[in-house]
């Protein structure tokens, strides 16, 4: 399963759900941080940037639309994924800002696609979900 170009998959904070643990696993998938809170873990469903007022009132897609951007909400969860998977929200969003979802999802298909045999390499557990190929050390483009 390639990441998906559908654009509804990427979240409000630029994560791409497509490559996450939860959307990846065969049982109880989760449908991304914009989809049905179904089979969702509770942290994602209780996200306090999903869930902030900008969001809610309709006044913006992404981060990058708020006055206050990147929050402080945003910058500690950039903070833990450059340090934990080697992947940075705030970079995600300033793509999508600059130069489009196209651009952006593009990118993110040949980033997280495995070499081997074309399936989707899951940033958090950092190998290929369909073969278990370890992928490539996403950080090194950070």
């Amino acid at each position: 399963m390639e990441p998906s170009d559908n654009t509804s998959i990427i979240a409000p904070c630029g994560m791409n759900c497509s490559i996450c643990m939860s959307y990846l696993r065969e049982r109880k998938k989760c449908s991304g941080c914009r989809g049905s809170d179904l089979n969702k873990p509770v942290t994602c469903i209780q996200c306090k940037i999903k869930n902030c007022t900008t969001f809610q009132n309709g006044n913006a897609l992404f981060c990058f639309e708020c006055d206050s951007f990147p929050c402080d909400k945003l910058k500690h969860l950039d903070k833990r994924y450059r340090t934990k998977y080697h992947m940075s929200m705030i970079e995600n969003l300033e793509t999508i800002q600059k130069s489009g979802l196209t651009v952006f999802l593009e990118n993110e298909r040949i980033k997280w696609t495995c070499s081997k045999c074309g399936g989707t390499i899951c940033v958090h557990k950092g190998y290929c979900y369909s073969c278990g190929e370890i992928g490539r050390n996403a950080g090194d483009d950070l």
